[in-house]
């Protein structure tokens, strides 16, 4: 990527990977609404880190001494009303931090049992972040979007970069939209009829089995596998070790600025 070059994530989440890496023009997409509510809250000033760490404190000292009653009513609030405020709320202390909805589009993630979850070294942690959007957003030009991955993929021109980390075929997925085979073809045939180069995220295999789409239908794309260790599962049996893929169009080796690590190892497929 030059400084000409946009960077497209149309699987946004936390969007934790474009940020960190800060592109000067990105288009950031998501189907959920409320991700991308968030975000657009931060970037048009209505959500600020003060307004934040107001909301928190307060909200934090009703869960405190109401426990699973103020998660629930906020759970419902939300429901109700969208508050962008109320969904940071519900992700930073509902089970494991998850992110899934209901077939009528309703936050259904249980409470985490955690009443005093909202401590001050927390809150103070979550205000930074927000700090630090309020710092580079100004400085970058980057659109937050509510819309189908076959919509943005379809804007990148040939000088840009596609970054996706859908969910992942194959395994357990019950986030705001379903995927399955039919939705991991859609995203291979919108990834391959693009001229941009793109970097697909996806696991490889663990001790039970392995991805076979990547045999499959990603055949012909660069891979780069790295072990990762899920901490995160609704039980124990659930948070193992796995081989994580990187899927390219390109050959990473010729524009990594580093070189592999011991747990990295380039494929072609």
């Amino acid at each position: 990527m030059n400084e000409n070059s946009v960077w497209y994530e149309p699987f946004m989440g936390s969007g934790v990977v474009g940020i960190n890496l800060s592109p000067k023009q990105a288009v950031f997409s998501d189907t959920n609404p409320h991700t991308i509510a968030l975000y657009n809250a931060i970037k048009a000033g209505e959500i600020t880190s003060q307004r934040v760490r107001e909301y928190l404190e307060y909200e934090g000292t009703q869960l405190a001494q109401k426990d699973d009653e103020h998660y629930y009513y906020i759970r419902d609030r939300f429901n109700e009303t969208h508050n962008p405020l109320d969904f940071l709320f519900l992700n930073r202390s509902c089970f494991n931090g998850m992110i899934r909805f209901n077939r009528y589009y309703k936050f259904n993630v249980p409470y985490e049992h955690k009443p005093k979850r909202f401590t001050k070294a927390y809150i103070t942690k979550i205000v930074n972040q927000v700090k630090h959007l309020e710092t580079i957003l100004p400085e970058n030009n980057w659109k937050f979007i509510c819309c189908s991955f076959e919509e943005t993929i379809a804007h990148a021109a040939p000088n840009d970069f596609i970054y996706c980390d859908p969910p992942y075929i194959g395994r357990h997925v019950d986030y705001y939209d379903s995927w399955d085979e039919e939705h991991e073809i859609a995203l291979r045939d919108a990834l391959f009829a693009s001229k941009a180069k793109f970097m697909l995220s996806t696991w490889d295999e663990n001790r039970y089995r392995k991805n076979e789409y990547i045999d499959t239908i990603w055949q012909g794309c660069h891979k780069i596998i790295k072990e990762h260790f899920y901490h995160i599962g609704a039980k124990e049996s659930n948070r193992n070790s796995m081989m994580e893929a990187l899927l390219t169009n390109y050959d990473p080796s010729m524009v990594l600025t580093r070189p592999l690590c011991s747990s990295e190892k380039l494929i072609i497929l």
